[in-house]
């Protein structure tokens, strides 16, 4: 039987309360990998602590979105830490993702749509005039097209992305309650599993407060 797997987002700085998450989320119902942010992979100390893990899945969310070139050798630059997963900004065009995925070697490359935290509204803000599903879409045969290894969407557009990107669907903005926090687009891991999600992202509905007990309560969730 599969497990269901979940990465464990890593949203500090403090190397003491995420040596503190590793440990008590460790579980045998579930297969756990960890997710290290923007905020962790630009601290002091962000570097160093990542090159000390060893046996653990790790997947850097550095989102990349630049020009080829400077994708490239940002990629490059950070191979010695041996991430299973990195991400790209979809929207930084074709040849920037084939970039990325030339450097990446043996990482996979995950490409980031539509972010979870925008919705309609933002979207005709920022100046599109597709609807989220069309760009997704639409992002999903780009991602399809410059041989990517993942995607990364809401649990909402699972089965738009699915109709043409057949790897693994990565989906952060996962809620097990009302709080929906500075997210638009969510949904509960059950949910995003049953649209067709390979792994969740969850923060903090795991690291906040007592944490083995958050992690039975996804288990327990996911088994009703």
């Amino acid at each position: 039987m599969n497990k269901n797997k979940v990465f464990v987002a890593c949203d500090t700085t403090n190397i003491k309360k995420i040596k503190t998450i590793i440990n008590k989320t460790s579980n045998s119902k579930l297969k756990i990998g960890y997710k290290f942010g923007l905020e962790f992979l630009n601290s002091k100390d962000g570097r160093k602590f990542i090159s000390t893990l060893k046996n653990k899945i790790i997947f850097g969310d550095y989102k990349f979105s630049d020009i080829p070139n400077t994708c490239f050798s940002a990629v490059k630059a950070i191979k010695d830490l041996n991430f299973n997963y990195i991400t790209v900004h979809i929207n930084s065009g074709l040849e920037s993702l084939i970039a990325t995925k030339k450097a990446a070697g043996k990482t996979k490359v995950a490409g980031v749509t539509v972010l979870t935290s925008l919705n309609e509204k933002s979207l005709r803000e920022i100046g599109y005039n597709k609807k989220i599903k069309k760009l997704v879409y639409h992002q999903a045969n780009l991602a399809k097209k410059a041989n990517l290894d993942a995607i990364v969407c809401s649990g909402q557009e699972v089965q738009t992305v699915k109709k043409v990107f057949k790897k693994e669907i990565i989906t952060p903005g996962i809620r097990l309650n009302s709080l929906t926090h500075d997210q638009k687009r969510v949904l509960t891991p059950r949910q995003a599993y049953s649209n067709g999600s390979d792994w969740l992202v969850i923060g903090r509905p795991i690291t906040k407060g007592n944490i083995k007990k958050n992690i039975q309560t996804l288990v327990d969730h996911l088994n009703q």
